[in-house]
């Protein structure tokens, strides 16, 4: 059976070691003296499992926010050289919200 990190995760110790105990891996070497942390990272890696979940950005177009940033990034540092708090502050609260309206749309 294939397994998730989050599956995984919510295991007790005794099944995670019976899914162990299926497994010869060099990771899983002495898994009866695992704790249950060190248990599902040996587990992760014999399984070739993520330990992470990986997100998407759903609803905008990243890479011309990540762009857009960047241009607002080098207006940032060309303010900042010219003593120009206006801007500067035009800038960072520019590349703020940006950096919000990436992060409210990854799921």
């Amino acid at each position: 059976m294939d397994y998730t990190f989050e599956q995984l995760k919510h295991k007790t110790v005794g099944e995670l070691r019976e899914i162990a105990k299926d497994n010869q891996h060099e990771a899983l070497q002495g898994y009866t003296q695992l704790n249950k942390e060190h248990l599902v990272v040996a587990l992760c890696k014999a399984l070739n499992i993520d330990m992470h979940e990986h997100h998407e950005v759903v609803g905008v177009d990243k890479v011309a926010i990540k762009l857009r940033i960047k241009a607002l990034k080098a207006k940032r540092d060309a303010a900042i050289t010219a003593h120009d708090h206006k801007q500067l502050k035009v800038a960072r609260r520019s590349i703020h919200r940006l950096k919000r309206q990436i992060h409210k749309a990854t799921v």
